[in-house]
């Protein structure tokens, strides 16, 4: 059955969302089984190593490159067209968004993505987490914070009406994202030799990065069939928390790619933990630990917002395509996260949590 076929079985907006529970599916198991975890490298980077855990992230990072980028030379998408794109990108947003973002995630102890992905494994405290995230995230879209984001995100904008091309900025040819992410993934290989890293886990850490260019050409193919205008976006957190979490709360509410995507996330860290023995009840460790989690998801929620992104969608999705906002954010939650944990985790830090 065609992609025709099936729209005008089930609708726009059910193919949609089956889109996003797909490329969700294919999320959760690959960064269960991966370890996947931008927080965990950042600390690990910040602590001078070079271990498993940056190895893991460079090579989801850079197959998320290399699948977007080669993607797009077959023409199976146009990075054009995808909102993060068309639309002004806020440096300023990228900047302190950034950094509210990457400290957050040191303080919960794993991104937005991450945390759903242990939550389906039976972590409390990542449910507790997720939660508070994406009622903050929803505050920040359209709720008491929205205005204190939109006067921090229209402090410094992008030029043009769009965001910015880094590969065109640059003046890079059009297969030059190609080249780059095949450099990055050579590093990652060699460091993932280093670190002793298996083949298994080292394709599950690819298979996070494809999921990023799965989300990209389902909802291109899907513009390009579609009637009524269709967002061409792919794996994020920040905006699919908040928009499901209300998608359970309105009566009126409508079938998206977000509404999909966040339960196959779940769903497909589930299964991969399950067949893995790996599904335990797991809660917080002290007072301490619970008011970093909370403070840190907040920060996460309205950082993410601001920062039109993630550690995922910001960090892998927007930087797959070489949006420039998306790489400003990427680079100020490393610095972000490095920071507080100097601050705040490391031994003989002066300051206590």
């Amino acid at each position: 059955m065609d992609l025709v076929a099936v729209v005008e079985r089930i609708g726009e907006a059910p193919t949609a969302a089956l889109f996003g529970l797909i490329t969700g599916i294919v999320f959760g198991v690959a960064a269960q089984r991966s370890r996947f975890c931008l927080r965990a490298a950042t600390i690990e980077f910040a602590r001078g190593a070079m271990g498993a855990k940056v190895s893991v992230w460079l090579l989801t990072f850079s197959t998320a490159v290399v699948w977007v980028q080669g993607a797009q030379l077959l023409g199976l998408m146009d990075s054009a067209d995808a909102r993060m794109m068309a639309v002004p990108g806020s440096w300023s947003g990228a900047v302190i968004g950034g950094l509210l973002f990457g400290s957050g995630m040191v303080l919960a102890r794993g991104c937005s993505g991450r945390l759903l992905v242990m939550a389906a494994t039976g972590n409390l405290r990542s449910v507790v987490s997720g939660l508070i995230f994406a009622v903050v995230a929803q505050m920040s879209l359209s709720g008491l914070l929205a205005p204190l984001r939109d006067t921090l995100a229209a402090l410094w904008i992008t030029e043009g009406g769009r965001n910015m091309d880094l590969l065109a900025a640059l003046g890079l040819p059009h297969y030059g994202g190609f080249v780059l992410g095949l450099l990055i993934a050579a590093l990652a290989l060699v460091l993932s030799r280093r670190n002793r890293i298996g083949a298994g886990r080292l394709v599950f850490a690819s298979g996070v990065g494809f999921s990023v260019a799965l989300g990209w050409v389902l909802t291109y193919s899907l513009a390009q069939v579609a009637f009524e205008p269709l967002q061409i976006e792919s794996a994020t957190f920040t905006g699919p928390s908040a928009h499901t979490l209300m998608f359970f709360l309105e009566r009126n509410a409508i079938l998206e790619f977000d509404v999909g995507l966040v339960p196959g996330v779940f769903i497909g860290a589930m299964i991969a933990a399950g067949l893995a023995g790996e599904m335990r009840i797991q809660a917080f460790d002290g007072a301490v630990t619970m008011r970093k989690a909370m403070i840190g998801a907040a920060m996460m929620g309205f950082g993410g917002m601001l920062a039109g992104g993630c550690a995922i969608g910001a960090g892998v999705t927007g930087g797959s395509i070489f949006a420039g906002t998306a790489w400003a954010a990427l680079f100020f939650m490393w610095v972000g996260a490095m920071a507080t944990d100097f601050l705040v985790d490391q031994p003989g830090s002066t300051v206590t949590a």
